[in-house]
């Protein structure tokens, strides 16, 4: 294979230089996908334009260097990463036009799933396929793997939903095919589309015999679409080619009318196999879903979301989802009662689901399985087995011996999935990371696919066989049919240009495993369970996710920039590449490693948007431990690393927080203290507060040491973070007098208890155990004797529900960690307490990160629903961060990220009232768009 000298070479020659990126950091960000499989590539490319990506394909054509073209990168089986260049199709995302009438739409394949619906929506339509990563696929992607989602049963797969196709060919023939009523002008027909033809014709009696025996017989090509009964739908056909064939340009596909009625019948059942084999019974009743899943999945959502997560189920062990839509409300619940009663026969109870909320929370558990279930075993699971499909009427026999395959390898997994199309999805713990496991994983899936075939299923049902299964195809398919994909191959790509290793002439499935690969890595001990931590990234992609309009945190930074190196997969990618050595091997202080680190903000909002769980706070953290340990770091970890240090110097001697206020005042001593902390100077700095707490709170306040309350709800202790006391504004006194009104004497610490906060987010570790360490001395005295505790600052709070218990081995860590409550929290509990009528009262509510993430704001927002006011919640992160966006080269992705959500809302509303009890939004409001937000705490005083 021509190196990247050459590639480069041919991009300057086609002028296209500055779309192509070899670096070591993008190589590692695309070398692996959503799969098991790691592969660098030379370089990859991101072209703006379909002419612009057809000049790349003619460049790397040129030079003999491979292509593997890549949407969203969400693909299972390692369909999109490969040796050569990756082409990154996501730039190209124009819909070129929607056709109400014909109800169709022409899209460049960059183009996300739930892009084009959203747009579609506007004229009462949508595109039907939904996978469960439709907020980040890409059309293209989905074309290439001919994706399906829960929804096949009533709108088909991709390959049902493709009305034209716009493509070039691996030899660099330009076709445009098509079928009835496309707005796409076909190609004339040329030698290429004789030769196809004579290729069919020859084999069509193996062709209608082998192909489309069953809707998810995804594996291999799609023969049966060139039958001439079919119409030759050259079209169809390439759904599900992954991309071995030809490169998408664009593509016209159907769309459909969502029935304006919809509801939910579900349905338990002694196991999940009993509810698999009611499959059959269920598809008379035309559902759009049927989905199964056992208690196992229930369980793992219980304990990562917590019981509220899960709405109550039907008695059973096992469950069947079925989605029924209708155009007539009175049909639809008749279709819902017939379905019902004739389940009831072999179900232990049926319940009809008309709430739409509840139905969101059923199907968000299935959404959130793939995810979830790899990191819910006691080892790590992966997706090496996926999505094998076995015609309905099979499903039931197939789990049961897809249960005892799994016994007899000691393997453990949690199946669910499409179980009205007989499509299982499974994670498993295969021994990957143990000498030998590798082989004890080729043996499994060659016996797991030798099991599928038996009741004539296929390997794949919807994420295509790619690496993992590619190599498997021998026992599904004849060798006459596996010739006929290779004449296939051969006349689309005579060179094997495009997506070698994939489908014909395949890789082995052992070549290129990620985690293996560690094995024999010198150093891969030295990062322990560090290196457990960033591997359980399985590359789903929901930090790629535009997540506008939504009330998801992840992932902040790469909302703002749209690069691969800014979401959280990418950093996360990068950190397993640091681990791996080969391709980053400068350890801890590898530059790759800090520049993809550089712009998360520490929002914490993977630790909870994440469905694999990944904490890229803590990971940053660690890095910036490791890296500058025993080293001279950057001024800004001195500074507003230690500013609660600085904070309390300015208490201790009278006078100096007014002198530093004046300077930070004066042009050009503001400069230089801006530069000296390392801050931007288009920042400005907060106040200090120029009396303490307790000064301010003289007539509200009882001291420490005065005999207990005779108060209703008796004594309660106000925490005063660093920020909050520290800093002018900081909303104690609205605090103290709400607790007083609330029927507690609320009393202020006077002694220091900092939590660390931003010793941990400048990867200050040591310095922050010894901050806790003396923060627990003083706080677990209250905890211990009952006394509640209110913090002020939710950043704050949240470091001893998350932070403190993974830095300290302390018992009373958890103790204080369940002792200290959010003013909401507290209120909340609180016998007889009524908050104050804010009817008529419009709030734009901000929730920190760390309070939306690790706290949980739920209880805030029914605090609020109580008052009566409207609220609307913000999304995504104000951009501050602490002290990120103030920092030096931060100051722009830090105004990019708070005109993403908050900006647009607050201005949406100029009335409104703007809720923000962290000290950082409210910063960031008060100097990007002049509005004060209120604490909670001054919200409900001034009710």
């Amino acid at each position: 294979m021509p190196g990247a000298d050459e590639l480069i070479t041919a991009f300057v020659d086609a002028q296209l230089a500055d779309i192509l990126d070899t670096s070591t950091l993008t190589r590692g960000l695309y070398s692996s996908d959503a799969s098991l499989y790691r592969l660098v590539p030379q370089g990859v490319a991101r072209p703006r334009s379909t002419d612009e990506l057809a000049a790349t394909l003619a460049a790397a054509r040129s030079v003999g260097v491979p292509v593997t073209s890549r949407g969203a990168g969400t693909s299972c089986a390692g369909n999109a990463v490969g040796p050569g260049l990756i082409i990154d199709t996501r730039r190209l995302n124009r819909i070129l036009s929607i056709d109400a009438h014909t109800r169709t739409a022409v899209v460049e394949p960059g183009v996300v799933q739930q892009q084009l619906s959203r747009a579609a929506a506007k004229v009462g339509l949508t595109f039907g396929p939904d996978p469960s990563t439709f907020s980040r696929c890409t059309i293209g992607g989905m074309i290439g793997n001919n994706a399906c989602g829960p929804r096949a049963m009533g709108y088909g797969r991709t390959a049902d939903n493709v009305v034209g196709v716009d493509l070039i060919t691996g030899a660099g023939e330009r076709i445009i095919a098509g079928g009835p009523g496309t707005s796409l002008t076909a190609t004339p027909r040329t030698g290429f589309h004789d030769q196809l033809e004579a290729l069919v014709d020859a084999d069509l009696a193996m062709i209608r015999t082998g192909f489309g025996r069953f809707g998810r017989q995804v594996s291999g090509y799609s023969m049966e679409h060139l039958l001439p009964e079919h119409d030759r739908a050259l079209h169809r056909f390439m759904a599900g080619t992954e991309g071995t064939l030809a490169t998408l340009l664009s593509a016209e596909v159907q769309l459909v009318a969502d029935p304006p009625h919809r509801t939910m019948v579900a349905i338990g059942y002694p196991s999940m196999a009993e509810a698999a084999d009611a499959a059959v019974m269920l598809a008379r009743h035309s559902p759009t879903a049927a989905e199964g899943l056992d208690r196992r999945i229930v369980d793992v959502v219980r304990r990562a979301k917590g019981e509220g997560a899960v709405p109550p189920l039907p008695r059973g062990d096992g469950w069947m989802f079925v989605e029924l839509v209708d155009t007539d409300a009175a049909v639809l619940a008749e279709r819902a009662a017939a379905l019902a009663a004739e389940a009831r026969a072999g179900a232990t109870e049926v319940q009809v689901v008309d709430d739409p909320a509840v139905r969101a929370a059923l199907w968000q558990i299935r959404a959130d399985g793939a995810g979830l279930a790899g990191v819910s075993l006691e080892r790590p699971a992966y997706g090496g087995w996926e999505d094998a499909a076995v015609p309905p009427e099979s499903l039931g026999r197939y789990l049961r011996e897809f249960e005892a395959l799994l016994s007899s390898y000691d393997l453990d997994g949690l199946p669910y999935g499409h179980f009205g199309d007989g499509c299982v999805h499974v994670r498993i713990d295969f021994p990957l990371d143990r000498m030998g496991g590798d082989r004890s994983y080729r043996e499994f899936v060659g016996d797991a696919a030798r099991l599928a075939a038996s009741y004539g299923g296929s390997m794949s049902g919807e994420h295509g066989d790619g690496r993992a299964r590619s190599e498997l195809l021998s026992i599904m398919y004849s060798a006459e049919e596996l010739s006929l994909f290779g004449r296939v191959k051969h006349l689309f790509d005579p060179d094997n240009l495009l997506n070698p290793g994939v489908l014909v002439e395949p890789d082995p499935t052992l070549a290129n495993l990620r985690v293996p690969q560690l094995i024999t890595v010198p150093l891969h001990r030295r990062f322990g369970e560090f290196s457990e931590q960033v591997h359980q990234c399985s590359g789903v992609g929901k930090c790629v996710a535009d997540n506008t309009g939504t009330t998801a945190v992840m992932c902040p930074s790469f909302q703002a920039t749209g690069d691969e190196k800014d979401s959280t997969r990418g950093r996360a990618r990068i950190l397993q590449e640091m681990i791996n050595g080969e391709l980053i091997n400068g350890g801890w202080r590898s530059p790759e490693v800090h520049e993809a680190l550089d712009l998360c903000l520490s929002c914490k909002g993977c630790a909870r948007d994440c469905p694999t769980g990944i904490d890229m706070a803590a990971y940053k953290a660690k890095v910036l431990d490791e890296s500058w340990r025993g080293r001279l770091r950057p001024r800004s970890h001195y500074t507003l690393g230690w500013l609660p240090r600085w904070g309390r110097l300015m208490g201790r001697i009278p006078g100096l927080a007014g002198l530093a206020n004046l300077g930070m005042k004066l042009p050009g001593l503001r400069s230089v203290i801006k530069w000296s902390a390392g801050v931007d100077q288009r920042r400005s700095l907060p106040a200090f507060a120029t009396s303490s707490v307790s000064d301010q709170l003289t007539s509200q306040l009882e001291p420490l040491d005065t005999v207990a309350s005779t108060a209703d709800h008796g004594d309660v202790i106000i925490w005063v973070d660093s920020f909050s006391g520290s800093f002018a504004g900081g909303g104690v006194p609205a605090v103290a007098e709400v607790l007083r009104r609330a029927g507690y004497v609320p009393r202020v610490l006077t002694r220091n208890a900092c939590c660390g906060l931003t010793w941990i987010s400048t990867g200050q570790l040591d310095g922050a155990r010894r901050q806790l360490r003396a923060a627990l001395d003083v706080l677990h005295p209250y905890v211990a004797a009952g006394v509640p505790i209110v913090g002020v600052e939710p950043s704050c709070l949240a470091v001893w529900r998350s932070d403190a218990g993974e830095l300290l081995d302390d018992p009373r860590v958890a103790e204080v960690a369940a002792g200290v409550h959010t003013l909401a929290e507290l209120l909340t509990r609180t016998p007889d307490w009524t908050p104050p009528d804010l009817s008529g009262t419009t709030i734009v509510a901000q929730p920190h990160c760390h309070h939306a993430s690790v706290i949980g704001w739920q209880t805030d927002a029914a605090l609020l629903a109580r008052t009566g006011a409207e609220v609307t919640t913000v999304g995504g992160c104000c951009g501050l961060a602490g002290n990120f966006g103030v920092e030096q080269g931060h100051y722009e992705v830090s105004v990019t990220i708070a005109e993403h959500d908050l900006l647009p809302a607050v201005r949406r509303q100029p009335e409104a009232v703007v809720l923000a009890d962290g000290f950082s939004c409210r910063l960031q409001l008060d100097e990007l768009e002049r509005r004060r937000a209120l604490t909670l705490a001054e919200l409900l005083s001034t009710g």
